[in-house]
């Protein structure tokens, strides 16, 4: 198990993106000391230069330059805001944990997806560009009642979908790397993918999963098929998809795409068929507030000299 392992009157030294986690941090102990900063500020200085655990910021938090990280002689922990580790995993200096806050994301990305599937199901987004219109104009949609779902990814945002669909009657389907009781391997998706109505996408980015959405994954879908990506964009092959949606023979949710944030003038703003919002799946009030409980509770853990929690492996 993992561990920082500091003397017991150590101080604690925490670079943090923002004044309320810094705050908090330091409610927890005399011994901690929190440092607010940016590594596009440049390499840390001063007392910051001191820090064994650094909190990137949230929202398209990268990684920066070797410089950054040759500043910080004692740094031990890098302690995301995010459930997503692609940008990070792998890639830090020898010693250095990396850690997620897995579970901060979980209710309002499991809660994005269900919208999406009931809004793209329906019709919402043809009725609202009616309104807009002034047109009243009546069709009848799909349905999510009944309906037989696809979940790829089996871990927290995963299993929090299938307990909000409870209430839909839906046939679940749980598929993730490894089969096991109650979920089914991805090796079976070229036999599940024809009889789903929704397909829905919440896997991280690893070497498996990267592109793993292609054009023959896509053309096993059956026709009329709904694919909602609450994952990350470049799980699916952009161009696969939009020959699919322009072809009109399936229809998609995307939270995230490829490339992202996607620029004007790019085919997906105009496919058909598509439901598109700006990578907000998880961009709710309560959020923030489960995300630097994620921090407090790691920063605990160090000074307890307990493991620590949410450790990342490499992608």
């Amino acid at each position: 198990m993992a561990h920082l392992d500091l003397d017991p009157d150590e101080t604690l030294h925490v670079l943090v993106p923002s004044r309320a986690i810094g705050a908090a941090v330091e409610a927890l102990s005399p011994r901690v000391r929190a440092h607010r900063i940016e590594a596009s500020d440049g390499p840390p200085t001063g007392d910051a230069a001191l820090a064994q655990v650094w909190v990137p910021r949230s929202g398209g938090a990268a990684l920066p330059g070797r410089e950054f990280f040759d500043a910080l002689p004692h740094l031990r922990l890098v302690q995301l805001l995010s459930a997503g580790a692609e940008a990070f995993a792998g890639k830090l200096p020898e010693g250095v944990h990396l850690c997620n806050a897995r579970g901060a994301h979980t209710p309002s990305t499991a809660e994005w997806a269900v919208a999406a599937m009931l809004a793209a199901l329906r019709g919402i987004p043809s009725f609202v560009r009616e309104q807009d219109a002034g047109r009243w104009s009546p069709a009848t949609h799909g349905s999510l009642v009944g309906a037989r779902v696809l979940v790829v990814g089996a871990g927290d945002i995963g299993r929090a979908i299938g307990r909000m669909l409870q209430g839909f009657d839906v046939e679940l389907t749980y598929v993730a790397r490894t089969a096991r009781d109650g979920v089914r391997s991805t090796d079976e998706l070229p036999q599940l993918l024809p009889h789903a109505d929704v397909v829905v996408l919440i896997v991280p980015v690893t070497a498996g999963t990267r592109g793993m959405v292609d054009a023959s994954f896509l053309a096993a879908m059956k026709d009329g098929a709904l694919l909602v990506n609450a994952a990350r964009g470049v799980v699916v092959d952009t161009d696969a998809l939009l020959a699919e949606l322009v072809a009109g023979r399936l229809r998609a949710a995307l939270d995230v795409t490829d490339p992202e944030p996607l620029p004007g003038g790019h085919l997906l703003w105009s496919a058909p068929g598509l439901l598109l919002t700006p990578h907000v799946g998880g961009a709710v009030p309560a959020t923030n507030e489960r995300a630097a409980a994620a921090v407090t509770d790691q920063v605990r853990r160090v000074l307890e000299g307990r493991p620590l929690g949410n450790v990342v492996g490499d992608y």
